[in-house]
């Protein structure tokens, strides 16, 4: 797992250690499950290929090229 440091506004600390004692997990696992909810880890493409591979009848080409179409398309803004 990573490390991170980061910098609250004045009270958010000590709010999160009451609220994580509260609920007796440590602060880090009460900051990752916050996260979770706003935050979703990139998938990679090869991720996004199986995925669009399962859920259709598509060939791995035919699942890599409709994927670069919509890559660009989106980078396109369309």
């Amino acid at each position: 797992m990573d490390r991170l440091t980061i910098n609250l506004p004045e009270g958010y600390h000590q709010a999160l250690k009451e609220a994580a004692a509260r609920r007796g997990i440590p602060i880090g696992k009460m900051v990752a499950e916050a996260l979770a909810a706003y935050v979703k880890p990139a998938q990679t493409v090869q991720d996004l290929l199986q995925r669009a591979r399962l859920q259709s009848a598509l060939t791995e080409a035919q699942a890599h090229a409709l994927a670069e179409a919509e890559t660009r398309a989106a980078r396109r803004g369309q």
